[in-house]
C-alpha cells in the first residue's frame, strides 16, 4: 500500500530519466488521543402513556430558539418623501401622457367623421344637381346652357 508510485514518460526520441514519487505521512496536529465526553447534566428522561395504552420513553426536547433579527436602521423620513414626490410626479407625467394621446386620437376621430360627412353629405348633392329624372314641383335648370352675367342667372 505504501509502494512508491512511478509516473513514466510516453517513449520518444531522448530518453528521459524517470521520477519517483514517495508518498509522505500526514502528522496530527494534536498529541493527545480524542475521548469522548459526557455532556454536564443528564437530561431526565420522560414517558408519555398514547391513548391506546401504549408507552412511549424518550428525552425531552427543548424546542430551538430562533436568533433574534438585528434591528434594521431606520429609513429617514425625508428619504421617503422624496421617493414619494418621485412616484407621484412620474404617475402625474404618464397621466398627462396619456391624456394627450387621448385628445390627439378623438381629435383624428372627429375630424375623420367631418370629412365622411362632407363626402357623403357632397355625394347627395352631386346626385341631385346632375340627375336626369325630373323632379315633380322643382323647375329643372340645363347648367349647360345657363348664362351668368354680373352675378345674375339668365336660365
Amino acid at each position: 500500500m505504501n509502494e512508491p508510485t512511478v509516473y513514466r514518460r510516453p517513449p520518444g526520441p531522448e530518453v528521459a530519466a524517470m521520477e519517483v514519487h514517495h508518498p509522505a505521512p500526514i502528522t496530527p496536529t494534536h498529541t493527545t488521543p480524542l475521548m469522548p465526553v459526557q455532556p454536564g447534566s443528564i437530561p431526565a428522561v420522560a414517558s408519555v402513556v398514547l391513548p391506546d395504552g401504549r408507552v412511549v420513553t424518550g428525552y425531552a426536547i427543548n424546542p430551538v430558539q430562533p436568533e433574534p433579527v438585528a434591528a434594521k436602521a431606520p429609513v429617514s423620513r425625508a428619504a421617503v418623501n422624496v421617493a414619494l414626490g418621485g412616484v407621484g410626479f412620474l404617475a402625474v407625467c404618464g397621466g398627462l401622457l396619456l391624456l394627450t394621446s387621448f385628445i390627439a386620437a378623438l381629435t383624428a376621430f372627429v375630424t375623420q367623421l367631418i370629412t365622411l360627412a362632407a363626402v357623403i353629405f357632397g355625394g347627395w348633392i352631386a346626385v341631385q344637381v346632375f340627375s336626369t329624372r325630373g323632379h315633380g314641383a322643382g323647375t329643372t335648370v340645363n347648367i349647360r346652357k345657363a348664362v351668368i352675367k354680373r352675378n345674375k342667372f339668365y336660365g
